[in-house]
């Protein structure tokens, strides 16, 4: 049950403005994001909020990815899980989340990461916290 759980917050969003109010444009991108980075989607399910942003979760082989949009924030939350128990798939992981970095080009984020599982390997307290403002 081990693994790497990401949480971002993305402000100052640049990218489409679509991928903020278009629940299908987000699942499209999730998708690829996902996909590319040999991650495998076994279900999905998107929810578009009327005259605002969308809410979204992607449930993989390896875990989850759930993402969520505030268009008026020009903002983005996210949640990226994956376990390691057949294989590490920290490095998919980092590569699906930045295929949804590059695409929804935030200005400023906020990451903490958590590694969770077999408490004998890992400390129980091992989180990082990412601040970064990007130019």
């Amino acid at each position: 049950m081990n693994g790497l759980h990401i949480l971002a917050d993305f402000h100052a969003c640049e990218g489409e403005r679509r991928l903020l109010l278009d629940a299908a444009a987000l699942a499209a991108l999730c998708r690829r994001a996902c996909t590319k980075s040999g991650l495998v989607v076994v279900a999905e399910a998107f929810h578009q909020f009327p005259g605002a942003g969308a809410t979204g979760a992607l449930v993989l082989a390896e875990s989850h990815l759930a993402i969520h949009t505030w268009p008026e924030l020009d903002a983005v939350t996210l949640d990226l899980y994956v376990c390691n128990y057949s294989q590490d798939n920290r490095a998919a992981a980092e590569t699906a989340y930045d295929a949804l970095r590059n695409e929804l080009k935030p200005l400023r984020i906020k990451r903490r990461d958590v590694i969770r599982g077999d408490l004998a390997e890992h400390d129980p307290d091992a989180v990082t916290n990412i601040e970064s403002a990007l130019p």
